[in-house]
């Protein structure tokens, strides 16, 4: 399988607290519960528009969906156009959708917590079920997201989870807790990596601390910092992007990870995955159509297309990342030792991270004066 690297989850700066301002900005509110969410109202819109009268304006981070997709849009679904813009963050491209006026996009790509938060802003069309009838393909568990139950206003393009990534042959005993690196042996001692992204920052010590990853509590935040702060000195870096790489040169031996970065099919068998004792995140990465969009009949037609088992299965194969599509799953080949064959239901045992609005500055403030300096 070939990796594609692409920062698609790394700040630009404060990201989740730019939510929450972009919120009160619109007037909206931002809740820490999708189920609180009220989504716009839908428009009413042609199953049998002609798409030939329609272009397509996409954002989504680079190498997240083939190359000739725009070519293959036109050609299959006879859209006039589709051009590709690309977003580096979920934040580059939340400045995008929420500047004043029309950002001309029509679908964005943006992870679950962010497509929650533009839902509470009323920037979303609410989804058309019957205008996507390859909605069938996906897995029943993909309905359950607590961010948006039920696919009301996003619908789910890849998923996984955050664990440990570790040299099987280098470390003494396999890590099984959160604790091995936030208190790693004097074997690990600057051998580890943890990720600076604000909410996977914070992630491994609410969990060793039996804390929701979503908590907004002022108490469990400053015990999490504690516990992180304490951790720095023990650390060789804070890496979010070349974790893997530092593993297979031998340079770290245990590292924060998402699970589809970790390279557990190396042709030497020598590095695995593990997800901690103490439980962890299900991260979810959608697509939402604009409510500004005019083109809401080939956005939908685009959807539909990618969750075609053929089209979706892409992504499995080509980024390593797991899709919530079941026949799409059902054509690809997984090579030993990959995590592309991890259930469903298992992923669901992960806590979804959702938009916490205003209490996100909390997030923004450990991380920055977790890593500084």
């Amino acid at each position: 399988m070939s990796r594609i690297r692409f920062t698609r989850r790394l700040p630009v700066a404060v990201t989740a607290a730019g939510l929450a301002l972009a919120v009160a900005a619109c007037g909206g509110e931002s809740s820490t519960s999708a189920a609180g969410a009220n989504p716009a109202a839908a428009d009413e819109l042609k199953p049998n528009a002609d798409l030939s009268q329609q272009t397509l304006q996409v954002t989504v981070w680079e190498g997240y969906i083939p190359e000739e997709l725009p070519q293959m849009v036109k050609t299959k679904l006879k859209v006039k156009d589709m051009k590709v813009a690309l977003h580096d963050t979920n934040e580059t491209a939340m400045t995008k959708l929420t500047a004043p006026g029309d950002s001309g996009i029509d679908v964005a790509f943006v992870s679950g917590q962010y497509a929650q938060a533009l839902n509470e802003m009323g920037l979303l069309e609410p989804i058309h079920p019957e205008l996507i009838p390859n909605l069938a393909n996906l897995y029943p568990e993909a309905t359950q997201l607590s961010y948006d139950k039920g696919n009301r206003y996003s619908v789910p393009y890849t998923w996984g989870t955050t664990g440990i990534c570790y040299r099987t042959d280098l470390v003494k005993a396999p890590p099984t807790s959160w604790n091995d690196i936030l208190k790693p042996p004097a074997w690990a001692d600057k051998k580890v990596t943890m990720m600076t992204t604000e909410r996977w920052l914070a992630l491994p010590a609410l969990k060793a601390l039996g804390y929701s990853v979503n908590t907004d509590k002022d108490d469990e935040i400053a015990k999490a910092k504690e516990l992180l702060t304490a951790q720095k000195p023990h650390l060789l870096t804070y890496d979010d992007t070349t974790f893997g790489d530092r593993l297979k040169s031998g340079e770290s031996v245990m590292a924060e990870a998402w699970d589809g970065w970790c390279p557990t099919t190396e042709k030497k068998g020598n590095i695995a995955f593990k997800v901690p004792k103490e439980g962890s995140d299900l991260w979810v990465d959608t697509m939402v159509i604009m409510k500004s969009s005019k083109n809401k009949e080939a956005a939908h037609a685009l959807i539909n297309y990618i969750l075609d088992p053929e089209i979706h299965s892409w992504a499995a194969e080509n980024i390593n990342y797991k899709v919530p599509n079941k026949a799409a799953m059902d054509r690809v080949q997984i090579a030993k030792g990959s995590l592309l064959g991890v259930k469903p239901a298992d992923l669901l045992d992960g806590e979804s991270i959702i938009d916490l609005g205003a209490a996100s500055t909390k997030y923004s403030r450990l991380s920055e004066e977790v890593t500084a300096g």
